[in-house]
């Protein structure tokens, strides 16, 4: 849809860009501004502690709707994610851990297409940065602690290489353990809620735009617009659990990996 046709009612269609992402809400708008996002956060675990409360205060054989929610996110976790990737004999301890982050980010996510709130939060970089620095941590520790701090970095070669190729396969995966993965980690979570929303506000708002301020055609063309905007936000439905799903997921193969004897 080119400008000039959407310019056609009047004024021009502004384009949502990533300012639409810095939203200041108390305080400085610099770097300490208590931002949406922040609030959001502080909204998803109150609301995640709350629905874990509701449907565990009355546990039975028989289990009601919530307790059966529960149970299926926390198995879903725990066995597909915990036991299947990490092992039967070391899994249980990062069950707390993979179980708190996935609920954590799976309801930040849902935030970006639900309202009032209608915002992502792993939108804004830092958020998943933080996420991803905490399984950074966590997965070091593991392997530091199992093997030593130098038969951890042994292992980043496997065993039977031609020792000339040796240095450059340890730097490989010595740039693989403490920079690619944590900073792939937070940014394809980053990456798709900041193009999905964003693609999200772009059909809605042009949508909007030309059914109010467009000409005939304008307004007829909203309707398969208004239709996308509908079946993009499903399709964003899915990768939000996806995204929440991969990134715990991944985070389960590094601390199975810190548990293996070679990478």
């Amino acid at each position: 849809m080119s400008a000039a046709l959407l310019a056609s009612g009047g004024h021009g269609f502004e384009t949502p860009d990533q300012s639409i992402f810095w939203q200041p809400l108390f305080g400085t708008e610099g770097a300490l501004a208590i931002t949406r996002p922040s609030i959001l956060a502080l909204i998803s675990v109150v609301i995640v502690a709350g629905l874990l409360l509701a449907g565990t205060k009355r546990l039975s054989l028989v289990p009601s709707k919530g307790q059966m929610a529960v149970e299926t996110v926390y198995n879903l976790v725990r066995n597909t994610v915990g036991r299947d990737v990490i092992g039967e004999q070391h899994f249980r301890r990062y069950v707390p851990l993979l179980f708190a982050l996935f609920a954590f980010i799976y309801v930040n996510n849902l935030f970006g297409v639900l309202p009032p709130f209608q915002y992502p939060t792993m939108s804004r970089f830092a958020f998943p940065l933080v996420l991803a620095l905490i399984v950074y941590v966590v997965y070091n520790a593991v392997g530091i602690r199992r093997k030593g701090l130098g038969g951890y970095l042994k292992g980043f070669v496997p065993g039977g290489l031609p020792s000339w190729i040796v240095p450059l396969v340890f730097v490989l995966e010595l740039v693989t353990y403490f920079v690619t993965r944590p900073v792939t980690l937070a940014l394809r979570l980053f990456g798709n809620m900041f193009a999905g929303h964003l693609i999200l506000v772009l059909f809605i708002t042009g949508a909007e735009y030309m059914l109010f301020d467009g000409g005939v055609l304008l307004k007829l063309v909203s309707v398969p617009t208004f239709l996308m905007a509908f079946l993009m936000t499903l399709f964003e439905l899915l990768v939000q659990f996806l995204q929440a799903y991969v990134f715990v997921l991944l985070a389960a193969t590094y601390i199975a990996d810190s548990y293996a004897d070679e990478h």
